[in-house]
């Protein structure tokens, strides 16, 4: 039962949060391997597990070679409807999956099961309503089902009611909430974190090139995506045009449509990419890496340049809007930022830079261990963990 605002202060004091919570992961697919909201959702599961509390996934797959096992129960949605359709079933599955039983729901997706909203991609509404489009695009979208479906689901997941709460993953997304629905929506932010990974030593670095058939001298760049076309790849290629023979790139997350635009490249250009289908063990390719490129066209944080950090590696990136990320970082001390994302010409110099300027690359490696002590996993659990007690405050102490 619910609490009233005048209530809750004296509920809190007779009824503190539980020591273990209980709690209910909702999400499309877990496994690190899916991308970097899921790989959020991962880390922050595992710290909590760690710290006690019982958690227990909803997703419809759970990447078996995970090395997070928790209690799963599948929320299966047949391939045959259209996409908007499976993601409403999925939305009213897991509402009834989740009713009861759970001190807090943790939901990833569009819908209405969540104690806990997190919103890690643009919003709907932001996209549709607010950004600029034609007139003919508004007004087809107005009657597009797929559209109203996705306008609908979102509505009732950001509604404002008594032990609910919407969280964005960067202030990127914060504003564009805010834009969409107003400033009554407050959306506290809470940026993903990192685990700080072992030092990689030239030896070593060289060592994993080999097992991993790399060639063992060149500068190697590195593109990690489920989706390496929004991650900028074409700009990365026409970077590697204009850049010395001996600059190699590495994308991991190969897709068909990254294969086809590399087949597309010139032959010297094409002979220095090596391409990785999507794997849930990164890390060998982080370490054999020399530096990271991200030039995204749309990336609400963008996980994977501070995962470079992580294991020391200097990392160019788009600029806000089109990375959130950008936002945390302080250009030329943190990161190196392109003015644009498809600014291939600045994506090429500043390759250049870090292969020939020592300076440089210690400044940037010293910037990012500050960023990686802003952004440590159990530090992020703990603000959601603030944000689970103030649900349970404000509904008059836990349920289970």
């Amino acid at each position: 039962m619910s609490a009233g605002p005048a209530s809750a202060g004296a509920a809190a004091a007779a009824a503190p949060a539980p020591a273990s919570l209980s709690i209910a992961f909702v999400v499309d697919r877990f496994g690190n391997r899916y991308g970097g909201a899921e790989a959020y959702g991962v880390e922050l599961m595992r710290e909590l597990a760690a710290a006690g509390h019982r958690v227990t996934v909803f997703a419809r797959a759970y990447d078996p070679a995970c090395d997070l096992q928790l209690p799963f129960r599948p929320i299966a949605i047949g391939r045959r409807w259209p996409s908007w359709i499976r993601v409403w079933l999925f939305a009213r599955r897991a509402a009834r999956a989740t009713r009861g039983g759970y001190d807090i729901v943790h939901s990833h997706m569009n819908g209405w099961c969540g104690d806990v909203e997190v919103v890690h991609v643009t919003p709907v509404r932001y996209r549709w309503r607010v950004q600029a489009m034609s007139s003919l695009r508004r007004r087809l979208s107005c009657i597009s089902p797929r559209v109203r479906t996705y306008l609908g689901l979102e509505a009732r997941r950001v509604a404002p009611r008594p032990g609910h709460r919407v969280v964005a993953v960067s202030q990127l997304i914060a504003h564009q909430l805010a834009q969409a629905y107003g400033p009554a929506l407050v959306a506290p932010v809470i940026a993903p974190g990192v685990a700080q990974a072992e030092p990689v030593a030239p030896e070593q670095r060289r060592r994993t090139r080999a097992d991993l058939g790399l060639p063992a001298d060149g500068t190697l760049c590195l593109l990690v995506a489920r989706n390496p076309m929004r991650k900028g790849l074409p700009t990365v290629l026409q970077a590697l045009a204009e850049l010395p023979d001996d600059v190699l790139l590495l994308v991991v997350g190969a897709n068909a449509a990254a294969r086809e635009c590399v087949a597309r490249a010139s032959e010297s250009v094409r002979s220095r990419v090596h391409l990785v289908a999507e794997t849930s063990q990164v890390a060998p390719y982080y370490q054999a890496a020399d530096l990271y490129v991200h030039p995204t066209l749309n990336d609400s944080f963008g996980m994977a340049p501070l995962e470079a950090m992580s294991f020391g590696l200097p990392v160019i990136l788009s600029p806000a809007p089109w990375c959130g990320f950008a936002q945390y970082v302080q250009p030329e001390t943190e990161a190196l930022v392109l003015s644009h994302p498809e600014r291939a010409d600045e994506l090429a110099q500043a390759i250049e830079r870090l292969r020939s300027d020592a300076a440089l690359r210690a400044r940037l490696e010293a910037g990012a261990r500050d960023v990686l002590a802003r952004h440590a996993w159990p530090e992020v659990a703990r603000q959601y963990l603030d944000v689970y007690a103030d649900i349970l405050r404000e509904r008059g102490g836990a349920a289970s």
